[in-house]
């Protein structure tokens, strides 16, 4: 791997759904989720980040270094089992083994596996050996997303002719669903990426962090489905600090960015409907500005 990334950076994510849930809540029938108190739309940072994995598993396949840990239909301790082997480790040693066996398995883990050594992880099979690998803190951290106005949760009957049971297609031609739907809205996500965390821990590179903008330019792209709609990133604004802790506070960079519907007589429908601005004289000079897209 590449040398770690030597800048802090922090990101703003626009993006846009248009008839489709984005996140739905499967503690509320799979409505989207929202903010009870508020009713803006809430997209977690979980959603987004699966969304990025499945892109670069996409492109990388099962190149060397690129694996994705947590995926569909494969337990995270087979993977963890990898390490053990590769390393000549018994698991039933592995408590007698620490300090130096600590950071041979997390070293061999932030290498082999792009989402441990992008977002960090907690591997259970290490967890319970006492191993201190057993939790790795990533460098690239996300927040939930925010819709930029109240959301519309709309319910739509939808009826379908493929019956479910014999017994049901005697007594009727078409059964009854539901769905549910946000007609449009535009959400902002906030992200973070620590250079030190990339140095001492799990060794982020530049190369890496190229991939992580290309994933979230295009995490929706191949990732379309009816029950999502029509989902886009329209905006990737990123701060880069010139130094390794930074030059500033986080949240003075995200209060640049501000996000207005321009007519606020009627409800938008479009991403035109909005306008982005970036204040750029409150920028510091030591932190440079990037429109991504």
């Amino acid at each position: 791997m590449s040398e770690a990334i030597k800048n802090r950076y922090e990101f703003v994510i626009l993006f846009e759904v248009e008839n489709g849930n984005p996140n739905g809540d499967p503690d509320a029938g799979n409505m989207p989720r929202i903010d009870a108190e508020t009713g803006y739309g809430i997209v977690t940072d979980v959603c987004l980040k699966r969304k990025i994995r499945n892109y670069v598993e996409t492109v990388k396949g099962d190149s060397k270094g690129y694996k994705i840990y947590i995926k569909d239909g494969v337990p995270l301790n087979t993977s963890d089992k990898s390490a053990y082997e590769y390393l000549g480790i018994k698991e039933e040693e592995a408590q007698k083994s620490k300090g130096e066996k600590d950071n041979q398995i997390r070293d061999f883990m932030c290498e082999n596996f792009f989402d441990i050594r992008t977002f960090g992880a907690v591997m259970t099979t290490f967890v319970k050996a006492k191993l201190n690998c057993g939790q790795v803190r990533g460098p690239v951290q996300i927040g939930f997303a925010r819709s930029i106005d109240p959301i519309v949760q709309q319910e739509v009957t939808i009826t379908r002719v493929a019956i479910t049971t014999e017994e049901d297609f005697k007594k009727k031609e078409t059964e009854m669903g539901r769905k549910y739907i946000v007609p449009y809205a535009l959400y902002r996500a906030e992200g973070y990426i620590s250079a030190n965390l990339a140095k001492n821990v799990t060794g982020f590179s530049e190369e890496n962090l190229q991939l992580l903008w290309e994933a979230i330019i295009n995490m929706f792209e191949h990732d379309h489905s009816a029950a999502r709609g029509k989902m886009n990133v329209r905006e990737l604004i990123v701060f880069k600090h010139d130094s390794e802790f930074g030059n500033t506070q986080a949240y003075k960079l995200f209060a640049t960015i501000t996000v207005e519907r321009k007519d606020k007589t009627r409800p938008a429908r479009t991403y035109a409907d909005y306008d982005v601005r970036v204040d750029a004289e409150k920028v510091p000079g030591e932190v440079q500005c990037l429109r991504m897209i």
